[in-house]
């Protein structure tokens, strides 16, 4: 079964690689895709608890990732919740672990962790 995954992320560019990658080296499938905390809300809300992991990024072009985050918290037990960012200082790494992500990510030097931790949930 595939690692069903809602992708919040603003940049196209992003989104047009990491889709591919995830779905060739973890197995997910993207169902659905937003770019600021309302559109992520209208992804969760449709998609209930079908979805098994969801990737936020905390910088979107309209709002932050941490909004998502909050929304998160509640998720059933198979759900997870990884951070994917340019921006992963101490305090946004403690926050968003406050918010209950399961992990956060660099975009630039940590994308092999962030796969294998992909990788961990589509094996569970």
């Amino acid at each position: 079964m595939p690692l069903t995954t809602i992708l919040v992320e603003d940049s196209q560019t992003i989104r047009d690689n990491l889709i591919p990658a995830l779905e060739d080296l973890v197995g997910a499938e993207v169902i659905a895709v937003a770019d600021s905390p309302l559109e992520a809300e209208k992804a969760f809300d449709a998609h209930g608890d079908v979805w098994d992991l969801a990737v936020v990024d905390i910088f979107l072009s309209d709002g932050s990732g941490l909004t998502v985050l909050r929304r998160c918290m509640d998720r059933l037990p198979h759900q997870h919740v990884l951070v994917l960012t340019n921006y992963p200082t101490a305090e946004v790494r403690s926050r968003c672990l406050a918010l209950g992500a399961d992990g956060v990510f660099d975009k630039s030097t940590q994308l092999d962790e962030f796969f294998a931790e992909c990788a961990r949930y589509a094996g569970a």
